[in-house]
């Protein structure tokens, strides 16, 4: 009967430790910690990883991206070519311009406060995803409008009510008040393309990408920009936004 027991008790600590061994196999392993979460802490870390990134990525473009890069720089000097054609005899009257004016910086605080709206609703009610969007959005309109600013410090051009819409480049006196690019634009792309990517929404995206269009077509409407500065500042708002969610979200990594 002894011999029985012990080969019983034998026979259960075997089978006792074989299913702990199957269990912590099947057990997922701990979450690796993750230094480019969109967070307020990691926020000023992240935004200076990004701008060295974004500076950077010409030397780590591929030949797929240098082809893309190409397109985009001949086809903004070709509508940049009509800028002045454009303004010039296609000139609405002083009220239709009064409105498209008020209507794009409308839109535009509409928009750059989405990431607010999504980042406070998210924290209230402590939805992650949220909150990630919100951040995220929120970082990549200061990442677009550093960059931005940039281009206008260096292209220092007119604006198209000065000097019957010729658009001269490199002029004194421009500084941050240069046409090139459109900081609007910049922020409603880089904002819409963040919160577009992030919601499985149809309308969500359809919404967001509408007002971020509906940006850009009034600062030209408004003769605060020509449309080869909104068509620039537009495209560098979305790269940037794209950016962002590469490196910060893990379904882009």
């Amino acid at each position: 009967m002894a011999r029985r027991i012990c080969t019983l008790l034998v026979v259960s600590a075997c089978l006792v430790a074989n299913v702990r061994a199957q269990s912590d196999a099947q057990l997922p392993n701990a979450p690796t910690p993750w230094p480019n979460a969109p967070t307020l802490r990691n926020l000023p870390r992240n935004l200076l990883h990004d701008q060295g990134g974004i500076w950077t990525s010409p030397y780590r473009a591929s030949e797929g991206d240098a082809v893309m890069g190409l397109f985009f720089i001949a086809s903004a000097g070709a509508l940049g070519s009509e800028d002045t054609n454009i303004m010039q005899h296609h000139f609405l009257n002083l009220s239709t311009a009064n409105h498209a004016n008020s209507a794009s910086t409308g839109l535009t605080g509409l928009i750059a406060g989405l990431p607010i709206a999504y980042f406070g609703i998210g924290h209230l009610t402590h939805n992650t995803a949220a909150e990630q969007t919100g951040m995220l959005a929120g970082e990549a309109m200061v990442d677009a409008v550093a960059v931005n600013e940039v281009f206008k410090i260096a292209s220092r051009r007119e604006r198209p009510t000065l000097d019957n819409a010729r658009g001269h480049f490199f002029q004194p006196g421009v500084g941050f008040e240069s046409s090139f690019a459109s900081n609007h634009s910049v922020l409603a792309w880089s904002s819409a393309t963040v919160i577009a990517s992030e919601s499985d929404h149809r309308l969500v995206k359809i919404a967001a990408y509408g007002l971020a269009t509906g940006v850009s077509v009034t600062r030209v409407i408004g003769r605060d920009h020509f449309p080869s500065d909104v068509y620039v500042g537009s495209a560098v708002g979305w790269m940037i936004g794209r950016y962002v969610l590469r490196h910060h979200t893990r379904e882009f990594e």
